[in-house]
């Protein structure tokens, strides 16, 4: 991982610049598991995007080789998804980056993302043509609310002291069976490989 100088009497740390990817990757270790959130729209990204950066790649090796290890936990896939947990994530990643390069500071997007959700309804759909339908519902009637709870969420954030610098969060490094982790991510990325080759 890149270094963080961590500054005692602020509320951020000063971080280099970072990639969507390597953001995302930087979630994935520090929280200790992979969501289908974020490994969509790690998947969008590359399927989309530019060539990656060799940062980029050896930020997407330490993530399968976190996941391999069990450092990171590959979340199942649900029968039915918030939508509003993939808009507010996506953002409070926004912001967040609009913030550092403002600010060269870093904001814990984790946070930040929990707190909006706590404050804006779910919308949930069992289907991908359900989660079409809710994502137009959110961007049409519900954008200024989730830009207004991401805000809100970002100025709650940079006025809270650091209590317990050392703190873990939900879902660290357990005593996991490695193997049991490794087929669950197998069978969630085998499905891709197979329609894509």
């Amino acid at each position: 991982m890149q270094p963080i100088e961590t500054q005692s009497s602020s509320l951020t740390s000063s971080v280099p610049l970072l990639t969507d990817i390597e953001r995302m990757v930087e979630i994935a270790l520090r929280n200790g598991c992979l969501t289908p959130g974020i490994e969509a729209e790690m998947g969008r990204i590359c399927d989309t995007g530019p060539d990656l950066s060799v940062n980029e790649y050896m930020a997407l090796d330490r993530l399968m080789s976190a996941l391999l290890t069990g450092e990171v936990v590959a979340l199942h896939r649900r029968q039915s998804i918030n939508v509003m947990e993939e808009l507010v994530l996506k953002e409070a990643i926004a912001r967040s980056h609009e913030h550092q390069v403002a600010s060269n500071t870093f904001l814990d997007v984790g946070e930040i993302t929990a707190y909006a959700l706590n404050r804006l309804p779910p919308l949930y759909a069992t289907t991908e043509e359900g989660a079409v339908y809710q994502r137009q519902r959110a961007q049409e009637s519900l954008q200024s609310l989730i830009v207004e709870q991401v805000q809100t969420a970002i100025d709650h954030n940079l006025s809270q002291p650091i209590f317990f610098p050392d703190r873990r969060a939900i879902g660290t490094v357990s005593s996991r069976d490695i193997c049991q982790q490794v087929t669950t991510l197998l069978q969630t990325i085998a499905p891709n490989f197979e329609s894509s080759h």
